[in-house]
């Protein structure tokens, strides 16, 4: 059943958010934090080593550096372009505006639009959701959400037990993205080289190392902002396609 992927994923996410939620309840405040430390630290060193996949390569002499420009003009033209847009506010926004409308308050409602927002690029933004969505649409073969569906299980019930119910509802920007690509794949799937899906996979890395380090030290990068840096590399290829 083509879908079926993103609908395990996204009950995969409730499910480990709803664990989370239980377990924060009894969980005192410096556990939390700890926690969050720790997570922060996983996500950070999950971002570089995504991101070093793109910048560097082995050759005869030993390991080069590759794509730098590429990486450069991507997180410049795209935070311009996000910032012209303010995908981070706009992303707050929404947050609040399921936060009001649950009524959530108080304790439960104190990191509601943190936990929203970090969840949702961090579960957005990668390769497996790409690759993934596009295997589903293509062929129906769902293995890889399947894979990513318990890898976000797994990290909602760490988020969801230091940010608390905000992680639940990070399932609505998954299941409309992942849909789309998955219902649009017949039609996408001839313009994405593996070049292409590696530039935009090792970008996307490079957000969730930002993502790592919000997590750890408060929020210091907009990384909604940042979003569009992920199309950047498309534009490139189709560049480079018309020069040659």
């Amino acid at each position: 059943m083509v879908g079926l992927g993103t609908i395990v994923n996204v009950a995969a996410i409730m499910f480990g958010s709803t664990i989370g939620i239980v377990v924060k309840d009894g969980l005192k405040k410096r556990f939390q934090d700890i926690i969050m430390s720790a997570l922060g630290l996983a996500v950070l060193f999950i971002g570089v080593s995504g991101a070093l996949q793109g910048l560097l390569a082995v050759s005869e002499s030993g390991l080069k550096t590759t794509n730098v420009m590429l990486m450069i003009v991507s997180l410049a033209v795209g935070g311009i372009v996000g910032e012209m847009i303010d995908i981070e506010a706009g992303l707050d926004r929404l947050g609040e505006r399921i936060k009001n409308s649950l009524k959530v308050k108080g304790e439960k409602g104190a990191n509601f639009v943190e936990g929203f927002v970090n969840s949702s690029l961090l579960f957005c933004v990668g390769a497996m959701a790409i690759v993934g969505s596009l295997n589903d649409g293509l062929s129906g073969d769902a293995d890889m959400l399947y894979a990513k569906a318990f890898i976000d299980g797994t990290v909602a019930i760490v988020l969801a037990s230091t940010l608390g119910i905000g992680v639940l509802f990070s399932v609505i920007p998954l299941g409309i993205y992942q849909g789309l690509i998955t219902v649009s794949a017949k039609y996408i799937e001839p313009f994405l080289s593996d070049q292409l899906i590696t530039n935009i996979s090792f970008i996307g890395s490079i957000l969730i190392f930002g993502i790592g380090i919000n997590m750890m030290f408060g929020k210091k990068i907009k990384c909604g902002n940042l979003l569009p840096a992920v199309l950047v590399p498309v534009a490139y290829e189709f560049i480079t396609k018309l020069l040659k």
